[in-house]
């Protein structure tokens, strides 16, 4: 997996950017699911500033080519929530809950993007923001930029950024995830009470594997604009779907599946932290970038030990029958259907389901923290097992 990844210009687990970054500044609260600094805005010793980029990587791509495909501009509303969302999301693990203020920032091929496309994208921002606050999340869009960098980007790029002050108190560092704590994975697929449409439960990671796996090589020929050149030289696109394919249960076609708009779980954490203090937490963990292996860039000397217990989504099996690839390899770069784990005790796993279910949320018992020598996450489904090890 890691050489095809490479192959395709990806990495699984961004070793070269971890390794650049190594010597800076972890800020307050290092073991943190994010970065943490002191009150610098507010000068107050009890709050904390947190402040997040990210975007919606090559899912963008996709967005385009099932435009370019059907005109159907709704893709681009999807797009502008993946953005925002793979930014709250991470904060959210933090146990923030306090005002979030987001920007955006649009990089486009003016070609081939038009005003249209721009349009759709600050739309779905400010829809999204809209919803957001009707849930009881007070998140607000303050602007940003959209730039003409047709030597730069192909096609379009969209990234968010969220900063958010809240008290110090309420911080979660996943670093205190500790033995005898309880698992609970809450679902990426299904229909929240806040949604609107079916979640496929893809999110936004994955997606250059996705592509490439799936999408017919018509794609890279009559769209060079969305393929790298040099592995279009190589075969480019290398699957058997048309986007207008009709393979899922709950999507009208493989492209709007793959599109599914990245879920937030905002609105459950509102509604969490209402009924549950954040000291009975030890942990929140968010299975973006190397999936259920993400819990080993914050614990130490013990073993998470999950079991499969839900049922993968019809989005995962299919990647990985095409993909030709085992259930290790799936479950180290897709969430396969569980985004969020929370690491709690025994005597409040109860009320942790009990919230997401109320919002439609499944929510399951995935496992247990053990005492171990190395850090490690392993698996259990049927009857196979594997695991995942901390790097020496």
């Amino acid at each position: 997996m890691q050489d095809l990844y490479s192959k395709l210009g990806a990495s699984l687990n961004k070793e070269d950017v971890h390794a650049a970054i190594q010597n800076l500044d972890k800020g307050i609260a290092p073991g943190a699911f994010c970065k943490v600094l002191p009150d610098i805005l507010g000068q107050n010793p009890e709050m904390v500033n947190v402040m997040h980029a990210d975007g919606a990587g090559t899912k963008s791509i996709l967005a385009y080519l099932y435009w370019r495909q059907t005109g159907d501009l709704s893709v681009w509303k999807s797009i502008a929530q993946d953005a925002l969302v793979m930014n709250l999301d991470d904060i959210l693990c933090l146990g923030a809950s306090s005002d979030f203020i987001v920007t955006s920032t649009i990089g486009r091929n003016k070609r081939l993007i038009p005003a249209e496309v721009i349009k759709a994208i600050i739309e779905g921002t400010e829809e999204l923001c809209e919803n957001l606050r009707s849930n009881g999340v007070p998140i607000y869009f303050g602007g940003g930029e959209t730039a003409d960098v047709g030597d730069l980007v192909k096609t379009v790029i969209v990234d968010s950024n969220i900063t958010c002050r809240f008290p110090k108190k309420d911080l979660i560092n996943c670093s205190h995830i500790k033995e005898g704590n309880q698992i609970i994975g809450l679902a990426s697929y299904g229909q929240a009470s806040y949604e609107s449409v079916y979640n496929s439960g893809i999110a936004s990671n994955g997606i250059t594997l996705a592509r490439h796996v799936l999408l017919q090589n018509k794609y890279g020929i009559e769209f060079p604009e969305s393929i790298d050149a040099h592995f279009q030289a190589q075969g480019g696109y290398n699957g058997n779907f048309d986007l207008e394919d009709q393979v899922f249960a709950h999507h009208k076609n493989l492209g709007l599946g793959l599109l599914s708009p990245t879920r937030t779980f905002a609105p459950y954490f509102a509604e969490l932290w209402k009924n549950l203090s954040r000291t009975k937490v030890s942990g929140i963990i968010h299975n973006t970038g190397g999936a259920h292996g993400k819990v080993l860039n914050f614990v130490n000397g013990v073993l998470v030990e999950k079991n499969v217990v839900w049922q993968v989504p019809e989005v995962f099996n299919l990647l990985k029958a095409e993909a030709k690839i085992d259930w290790p390899e799936l479950f180290r770069t897709f969430n396969s259907g569980i985004r969020i784990e929370i690491y709690c005790d025994e005597a409040d796993m109860e009320l942790v389901q009990k919230v997401a279910l109320d919002l439609n949320i499944e929510a399951f018992h995935l496992g247990t923290v053990k005492a171990a020598e190395r850090a490690e996450v392993s698996f259990s489904k049927s009857n196979q097992t594997w695991s995942y090890p901390a790097p020496l």
